[in-house]
């Protein structure tokens, strides 16, 4: 019998409910039965007297050993781990066996040693809420929180076999619109589908796009929302990005995101016209010595034109990429649908009309 736990009010439901009745909560998938609620610890001197957050150290626990080396080993009674795709600040990512099904998987799992960090573990269980809401053939799944006895956290995703788009872009250099427009305009078609949930990834980037071979092609699979937010957040997400700190990448981020200013689809847009410009030159359309003068760069000036890279392209889809990387929103595409046609249009009729079905 499978049990899950509401992080924010600690009740245990059994059965499959993914979200928390009391508080809408996405639940966490734990082993065994319901827990007892631990007993709230009382306030000390130091933390009656001041306001101020102090650092955690968190405590040695077997999790610290744990986290960074469980290939070969079994995880939660549930998962065969079998190697280390990768590392992060923020995590490890495995892939593994589902001993029920034999699928293989992929496993996410949250550094201990920020776990004891709460902000850190409130944005994975975001991501896991928002992401496991998804549907979508360009987008990748959540399709399990769950969190160990031990206290590791970790999420469960589909493994994608294929190469992530900064990879292709490095073996192939700059592509042809023949090949690159598919490929973006699968993209949009995956980003339309979160924003029409409310949902913005606010960190895309050629390293959060995954190309899975398939029987017509690649398919472009948007990975990543680890630092997604859902539009209509309350006050008490929005206190996870503290003024001052900005979430996400230099290179890809919009001028409004630059600023800390709100965000809303056109700005995965501005982002996903960075990549594209990207794919096709094999550079980035704002120059600058670091990413402090290309942020600026982005503030204050316009992109380079694409065709002073690539004369061979045509001046549609130079015009294309520029509208979409407008310093203000409002000249850019509305939504992620209608930046997708306008790629899929600079392409001959017979290839644009096979596009657009993609954008439904």
């Amino acid at each position: 019998m499978s049990f899950r736990r509401c992080p924010r009010c600690g009740s245990t439901f059994e059965g499959d409910a993914r979200f928390c009745p009391k508080d809408g909560s996405p639940l966490i998938e734990v082993a065994g039965g319901p827990a007892k609620p631990a007993a709230p610890e009382a306030p000390t001197a130091a933390a009656s007297k001041t306001s101020v957050r102090q650092a955690v150290t968190p405590k040695a626990s077997p999790a610290l050993d744990r986290a960074g080396t469980l290939s070969n080993k079994i995880l939660d009674a549930r998962y065969e781990v079998q190697k280390k795709l990768g590392e992060g600040g923020m995590s490890y990512v495995y892939e593994a066996r589902e001993l029920s099904s034999g699928e293989s998987v992929a496993i996410k799992v949250l550094s201990p040693k920020l776990g004891a960090d709460h902000s850190s573990v409130e944005r994975l269980r975001r991501e896991a809420g928002l992401a496991m809401r998804l549907d979508h053939p360009n987008v990748c799944r959540i399709l399990r929180l769950g969190e160990t006895e031990d206290g590791l956290i970790y999420l469960v995703m589909p493994y994608l076999k294929g190469d992530l788009l900064s990879d292709r872009e490095v073996k192939v250099g700059p592509m042809s619109p023949d090949v690159a427009i598919p490929l973006l305009v699968q993209s949009c078609g995956g980003l339309h589908h979160a924003h029409q949930l409310h949902i913005v990834h606010r960190d895309l980037k050629p390293e959060n796009i995954m190309l899975v071979p398939g029987p017509s092609g690649d398919q472009a699979v948007v990975m990543d929302f680890g630092l997604a937010k859902e539009n209509r957040a309350g006050s008490g997400l929005a206190k996870l990005t503290a003024t001052g700190i900005i979430l996400g990448t230099p290179e890809f981020m919009s001028p409004e995101q630059i600023r800390g200013k709100p965000l809303d689809a056109r700005s995965d847009i501005y982002a996903l016209g960075i990549v594209a410009f990207e794919m096709f030159t094999g550079k980035l359309p704002f120059q600058g010595r670091n990413a402090q003068e290309m942020m600026i760069a982005r503030l204050r000036g316009q992109p380079i034109p694409l065709r002073q890279y690539r004369a061979d392209l045509s001046p549609k889809l130079e015009k294309v990429l520029i509208q979409s990387m407008e310093t203000d929103p409002e000249k850019r595409y509305p939504d992620a649908r209608q930046f997708g046609l306008a790629l899929a249009d600079t392409l001959d009729p017979a290839r644009a009309a096979a596009l657009r079905p993609l954008l439904q």
